[in-house]
C-alpha cells in the first residue's frame, strides 16, 4: 500500500480531534474548512478514479461506507444554541473520538496488512476480480473524504436546527436559559 492512505488518514484524524473535541462554536469557517481540505488534498492522493468495472465498485462502496461512518461519528456530536453569542455550539466527547480512532486504525492496519500480513491473499483476490492497487488505494481515500463530508453535513444540519430553534425558544415568552444557553433537542 502507498503511504498516501497513512498521511491523509493521520491528517484527517488529527484535523477532526482537534476542530471538534469539547466545545466548539460552528461557524461557517469550521463548516467550509473540510470541503476546502479535501479539494486541496485529494488531487494529491487520487491515482485515477476507476470508471467501470469492479474497481468503481469498490470505490462506490468504500464512499458508501464513509457516508455512514461519518453520520455515525456526527450522532454522537451535541449541538446546542448559545443566546449570548448567537451561535450553535458543538460538543463531541470520548465515544466521538473513539469512533474516528478505530475506523482510522483499521484504515491504516489494512494498509499496513496489505504489505505484512494478508498482502499474497489480498493480491490473488484483486486479481480474480480485475481490481487495480489505485483502485483500492482510491476507494481508501473515498472512504476517508466521505467520512469527513458526512460528518460536516450533519454538522451543519444540527447547528441550523439548534440555531433556529434557539432563536425561536428566545422570542417565545421566556425562553428557558442555563448559563446563557437555550438547549434544542
Amino acid at each position: 500500500m502507498d503511504a498516501s492512505v497513512w498521511i491523509l488518514n493521520l491528517v484527517i484524524l488529527a484535523a477532526v480531534l482537534f476542530s471538534d473535541l469539547g466545545q466548539r462554536k460552528v461557524g461557517p469557517l469550521r463548516l467550509l474548512r473540510p470541503f476546502i481540505t479535501a479539494a486541496v488534498v485529494v488531487p494529491f492522493f487520487i491515482k485515477g478514479a476507476a470508471v467501470s468495472g469492479n474497481g468503481l465498485v469498490l470505490e462506490i462502496a468504500g464512499t458508501a461506507a464513509g457516508l455512514a461512518l461519518g453520520i455515525l461519528a456526527a450522532t454522537l456530536i451535541r449541538v446546542r444554541y448559545d443566546a449570548q453569542s448567537g451561535q450553535a455550539v458543538s460538543h463531541a466527547g470520548l465515544p466521538y473520538a473513539l469512533v474516528w480512532i478505530v475506523v482510522v486504525a483499521a484504515l491504516l492496519y489494512f494498509s499496513f496488512g496489505a504489505d505484512h500480513v494478508f498482502g499474497a491473499a489480498l493480491g490473488s483476490w484483486m486479481m480474480s476480480t480485475r481490481i487495480t492497487v489505485g483502485a483500492l488505494i482510491d476507494s481508501l481515500i473515498f472512504l476517508s473524504i466521505a467520512m469527513l463530508l458526512a460528518r460536516t453535513g450533519l454538522l451543519a444540519v444540527k447547528a441550523r436546527t439548534a440555531t433556529a430553534r434557539g432563536r425561536h425558544a428566545g422570542i417565545a415568552a421566556g425562553a428557558t436559559r442555563t448559563r446563557g444557553a437555550v438547549t434544542a433537542r
